[in-house]
């Protein structure tokens, strides 16, 4: 059985370095890790396989979303090794949050807005040529509008840029299902919960979110829930562990 091709962004830590973690423990994927860094690839690439759970074919490869000549390089190379993409999984992100509004917003949207448009842009044909493609773009649920707008949301200083570019991201996800959805790309818009990462900042504090942060394994038990099919009522929705969040 030909294996399904998997290909994510931001590979090396947080969500993204789990899903990793979890799809190549299966036997059924080729799981390509991306990246800004090879060496940091390397070693979380390194870290998985020591684990002794891969059972698949796992790889790395140079992808950083900021920069557009390595995303139609990555794209190239891909068509050439396998000839089409069946899971593309859009996670690279920033959280930026510094006083300076001008930088912060411009930085967000490059990394979590122009970045997945332009990957999703470039590894599109090679998804197309899938016979059961999926686009995930992973997203947050402090980019939905109308929980922003209840008394009980969610609030941080300097948060406008990240909550704002991740509800621009949704608006891309939504075009990109009307317009291909008749093509057979089966897209989803996915919240991974408040888990343990680097996009609040590097240090131990941050990375655990005070100590609140979820084991960013339940969200990629939740995206391989999604690319296995098991939520497929709910293509071209916002979702999250418990269902459905609102738009």
């Amino acid at each position: 059985m030909a294996l399904r091709t998997v290909l994510i962004t931001g590979a090396n830590s947080g969500v993204g370095y789990a899903t990793a973690t979890l799809l190549s423990s299966f036997p059924t994927y080729h799981v390509i890790m991306t990246g800004r860094s090879l060496p940091k690839l390397q070693a979380a690439k390194q870290v998985i396989e020591a684990t002794g759970t891969v059972q698949s074919q796992l790889s790395i490869l140079h992808l950083d979303v900021t920069d557009l000549s390595t995303i139609t390089a990555a794209a190239k190379q891909v068509e050439e090794q396998h000839g089409h993409l069946d899971v593309l999984i859009n996670n690279a992100a920033t959280g930026i949050r510094i006083p300076d509004m001008q930088t912060r917003l411009t930085e967000a949207y490059k990394t979590n807005v122009i970045g997945p448009a332009l990957v999703s842009e470039a590894f599109r044909p090679l998804l197309l040529k899938s016979a059961n493609p999926y686009s995930l773009y992973i997203s947050s649920g402090v980019g939905s509008i109308n929980l922003a707008m209840k008394k009980s949301a969610y609030k941080m200083q300097y948060e406008d840029a990240y909550r704002s570019s991740k509800a621009a991201l949704n608006m891309l996800a939504t075009l990109e299902y009307t317009d291909f959805k008749e093509q057979g790309l089966k897209v989803f818009v996915v919240s991974p919960g408040f888990v343990v990462s680097n996009l609040r900042g590097t240090s131990e504090e941050e990375r655990s979110g005070w100590g609140q942060a979820g084991d960013p394994m339940g969200s990629a038990e939740l995206i391989r829930g999604v690319v296995e099919g098991e939520r497929e009522e709910d293509v071209g929705r916002f979702v999250w562990k418990e269902g459905v969040y609102e738009w």
